[in-house]
This record gives C-alpha cells, structure tokens and sequence, in this order.
C-alpha cells in the first residue's frame, strides 16, 4: 500500500493514551516527502451533491452509465475502473437505478452507499484484515481523509487508506509530505479537521464523526496556544476577554478575566453557531456584493469576538482572495486604504496559521500570495507620489517578491489538476520574471 520515498524516515509506536501514532526516525526538512500511498478505496463523501462516478467533477445527471444508469460525464467515466469494476457491476445485475432529482446541487442520498459498497467489495478481493477496522459508515470515517476534486472548492469524494500526516490528493495518490521541520523522534500529526474553527466547534465534530474526545496541546489550552482563537470580548467591561475554564468540558462556564461576568459553553456555542450561519448565507456570494456582505457581517461582530476569534480569521480568508480580484475591485484600481486593508487582513490571518497551519500549508501559501499583490502596489503608489525614496521602494520591492518567493515554495508542491497547484505554477513563472526584471522594475515604476 505505502511506497516510502525513503524506508527510514519515520516509524509506528503505540501507548495507551492514543493508540498507534508515527515519529520521524531522522530530521525531516519541510517539504520533504514522508511516503506516498494509494488509498485503499475511494468515493464520494457522506451528504455529497451529486457528482460522476468516474472522475467525481459535479454534473447535471442528465448523461447515465450504460449499463448500471448511474450519473457520470460519459463513456470515458463509464468506463474507469473506480466505477465500471465496482458498484456498475453490482448495480447493473441487480437492476438499482439512480432515481432523478430535482437539483442536482443540494445533497443527493442515493450516494451514501456508494463508498462502503467500494469499501465492501474490495475488502472481499483483496485485504480480509480491514473486517474488524470498517464495520460501518461511521467506523470508515475514522478511517478517511476527504479531497478536493478538480475544480470545486467543495470537497465531494473521500479517500480511505489504512495510515496517516501532512496529505495531498492528487489522482488517487496521497502524498504526505512534511509541513514544517521535524525534529528525529518528533511526533507526525496530521489535522482530522477544519483548524480554523473554534475547540468547541473540532472537539463536537470530532465526537460526532470520529468518536474521540480529542486533549492535543491545542484543545486543552483556554487560548488555543495563544492564537485566542475561541476568545470572546466582554460587553460589561471594557478590557475583559471571555476564556473557558476547561476548555475540554464542553459545558463548562466562561469567565471574563476582568470582571465578574461568565455564561456558559452551550451559549456560547449557540453564539457560534449564529455566527456560522451568517457567514454560510453569503458563502457562494462573490464580486462586490460579496465584499460588502462579508464586511458588513465583520463589523457586526467585531465588537463581540476576539480580533483573532476563528469566524474573524474565516472572514479574512474570503476577503483576501475578493479583494483584487472582483470587478471594481481589481488590484491595480484598488485605492490605497483598500489596498492596506487587504494587508492587514493578510497579516492577521498569518499570525493565527503560523501557530495553527504552520510551514508549507497549502492556506498559507494562499495567503501569502495574496499579500505580494497588495505590497507591490502600495510600494509603486508610494514612490509615484514621492513617499519613500528609490531606495525605500527598491527594499519594499523586494519584500514583496520574497513573499510570492514563499508563496511558490508551498504552492508547487500541490497536484497541478488542482486550483492551487495551477496556481502555484502560473505564480512560479511571474516570480521568476520579477526577480530577472527586478531592474527593470524600478526604472519603469
């Protein structure tokens, strides 16, 4: 199953407290590759909408497999092994058809037998030994990664494989790779969810998907390792922050640190969930309006949450990537306090992922590529108007490019059939243009 790009980078250990886990048998540089796997199976994740059997893009249903009539793109899709060896024999000989829907978008049902029937059968084939691991859908979830497909930000298949870190996708091969410099003997963790949500938000998710209380370094502190990524702001008071006092009692009282005011977790949950859902009305809302929506929903909780509270570094992450990209609101028409504002909002996010999303991360190098932007062009507007001196602009110039230097480094590692990894592509071509034409540059600016 694992084809090591080096037999002795890492090993498995065990203990009592968390079961089977892996250490780096030498020092890893971030970067590196640790292993690449084959999953073991997979298909499309519990409440998917629905998508091709063959290659997992979204479609209309309106083109059936031949033979079994479920939805895929075509002929070529019908007939990749992932289908045509698996559920299409299954369903053909015992006449189940996909039933039509009336939107395709919203989660489709019928899919949730896809993946344990590949799981099932497979197990039959091949390896006996997964009996005891994947009893049910809920156990084959313990066991799963989920991976973005081609061109959705949405994530619509899952991959289940028998090991796990650091993990990319990329045409049914999970390459693991290390995210930040591991020490030999250093423990190789890997995310089992979102890391931008709140402890209250990943330990509930984590019970009910992948039945375990989780106590990492992260979930047991009240500041979420300084990040104060669960911190609320005190409306009695006006210096008081609202922290848990056991972050890993999800019913335990929050206490401001300056008064006498404390509530509890179920309400503060339900104020999360509040926020939640604010932020999922405008999620498929993009140009202008998506901008101004996401501002304005900021601004109505700026004075409720932390600055670095999880749904303000959520919001940020939409703004960044809207900011110089929508219309009227491309980069090089943005006014200057537009333009310093997507850097702060840029910086902001990055000094919660430097602790959460460390190293090589494929946010990260997001948003660090949509921090060069903005600094280039703020750098040129100050020195057109004589604010710094060339040499000042030569020194912000630089800094600009070192960024998207950073950005390229994370980026290209990412499969090149995926956004990101497109996107790291294009960004190494430009970075490399901008340092032969750093001269160039400065003359012309």
């Amino acid at each position: 199953m694992i084809e090591m790009a080096d037999k002795d980078l890492f090993d498995i250990q065990s203990n009592d407290k968390v079961g089977r886990y892996a250490v780096a048998k030498r020092n890893l540089k971030a970067g590196d590759t640790i292993f690449l796997e084959k999953p073991f199976a997979y298909g499309p994740k519990s409440d998917t909408y629905c998508i091709c059997l063959g290659c997992f893009e979204p479609i209309d249903c309106t083109v059936l497999c031949t033979k079994c009539s479920w939805p895929v793109c075509g002929p070529d899709c019908e007939n990749r092994p992932c289908h045509r060896d698996y559920e299409c024999e299954v369903f053909s000989k015992a006449n189940v058809k996909f039933q039509p829907v009336d939107d395709p978008t919203d989660v489709c049902l019928q899919y949730e037998c896809i993946t344990p029937l590949r799981v099932l059968y497979k197990k039959l084939s091949e390896y006996c030994w997964l009996k005891k691991k994947i009893q049910n859908d809920g156990k084959m979830r313990v066991q799963s990664m989920e991976a973005h497909n081609d061109k959705k930000e949405r994530k619509s298949n899952l991959g289940i494989q028998p090991t796990q870190c650091r993990r990319i996708f990329e045409r049914a091969i999970v390459a693991v790779r290390a995210a930040i410099d591991v020490p030999k003997g250093g423990e190789l963790y890997s995310s089992y969810t979102y890391s931008l949500w709140p402890t209250l938000v990943r330990r509930e998710f984590f019970r009910e998907g992948k039945y375990f209380d989780c106590s990492c370094a992260r979930c047991c502190d009240k500041t979420e390792l300084g990040t104060n990524n669960s911190t609320l702001k005190c409306n009695k008071c006006d210096n008081g922050i609202i922290l848990p006092a056991d972050p890993l009692d999800d019913k335990c009282y929050w206490n401001c640190t300056h008064c006498e005011f404390r509530t509890n977790a179920v309400a503060v949950r339900k104020a999360f969930a509040a926020i939640q859902a604010d932020i999922d009305a405008v999620e498929y809302v993009n140009g202008p309006k998506g901008i101004e929506e996401r501002e304005t929903i900021y601004k109505r909780y700026k004075s409720v949450l932390h600055p670095k509270n999880a749904y303000m570094s959520i919001l940020r992450s939409s703004l960044i990537q809207l900011y110089g990209k929508s219309d009227g609101y491309e980069i090089d028409d943005l006014p200057d306090i537009l333009l310093e504002r997507k850097v702060e909002l840029c910086m902001q996010l990055l000094e919660v992922l430097d602790v959460i999303e460390p190293g090589r991360s494929r946010i990260r190098g997001i948003v660090l590529y949509e921090l060069h932007g903005p600094l280039m062009a703020l750098a040129r507007h100050q020195y057109q108007t004589d604010t710094i001196s060339k040499e000042e602009f030569k020194i912000q110039l630089q800094k600009a490019i070192d960024t998207m230097g950073k950005a390229v480094k994370i980026l290209k590692q990412e499969p090149e059939n995926l956004p990101e990894g497109q996107l790291g592509k294009s960004a190494e071509s430009a970075y490399k243009q901008l340092i032969e034409n750093f001269d160039l540059l400065v003359e012309n600016a």
